[in-house]
């Protein structure tokens, strides 16, 4: 799939659903956290414990570690996986402030910093990307379900390829641009609950024309 067919699905994606807004947070720290909260359970189940979180003022690195696992657990427990999550919310705390932060964190490399992310328990590579890319602002992209099933719909040859040979394949593509990346991403996730589902709406699909699993069926 060329740029050309790329940037073309992007512009009929923001035509259909309008700019995103994303990554909705008060805080690069808070993006962070999402990140890690989001992991298998739906937005809204992440906004009630990041609600929470911030009621209880534990919104912040070291509030957060200061908190007992059974606390940080119960306060996050909408998320699903609370007692895993809240384990893997304390590594990352304690990675980010050992490294300086934001402050010192901000200048590293993109690739350094993804293979250190990489390194956190239980950070993997669609939460280090998006913690690339909303938290930091860097040009990567991010790949998750919903980007497989709609690449794959479309006809894209590398959707069912291994995480970062898709991401590099369409960075390659699209050229580094986190503003794009951005916008993107958030509008295939919009398109992939509301019209790309499991079982598609091809009707109300304003991409169906050019949809490659659309042609298959008729």
């Amino acid at each position: 799939m060329n740029a050309h067919r790329l940037q073309g699905i992007f512009g009929i994606l923001l035509r259909t659903h309008g700019p995103q807004h994303w990554w909705p947070a008060d805080s690069r720290f808070e993006v962070m956290v999402g990140a890690v909260l989001t992991q298998n359970t739906a937005w809204r189940n992440v906004e009630r414990a990041i609600a929470a979180l911030v009621q209880a003022g534990a919104l912040e690195p070291r509030a957060l570690l200061a908190l007992s696992d059974a606390r940080l657990a119960r306060l996050i427990r909408s998320s699903g996986y609370f007692n895993v999550k809240a384990t893997r919310l304390k590594a990352l705390c304690r990675w980010y402030l050992e490294r300086g932060g934001w402050p010192r964190l901000r200048h590293w490399p993109t690739g350094r910093l993804r293979a250190a992310l990489l390194s956190v328990h239980g950070i993997g590579p669609e939460t280090a990307d998006d913690i690339l890319l909303y938290a930091f602002g860097r040009p990567v992209f991010v790949v998750d379900a919903y980007t497989r099933r709609l690449l794959d719909r479309l006809g894209h040859a590398h959707a069912r390829a291994p995480y970062d040979q898709l991401r590099t394949s369409l960075e390659a593509t699209l050229g580094p641009d986190a503003k794009l990346y951005n916008e993107y991403h958030a509008l295939i996730v919009a398109h992939a609950k509301h019209v790309c589902r499991p079982r598609p709406l091809c009707d109300r699909c304003e991409l169906a024309k050019g949809c490659a699993a659309r042609k298959k069926e008729r």
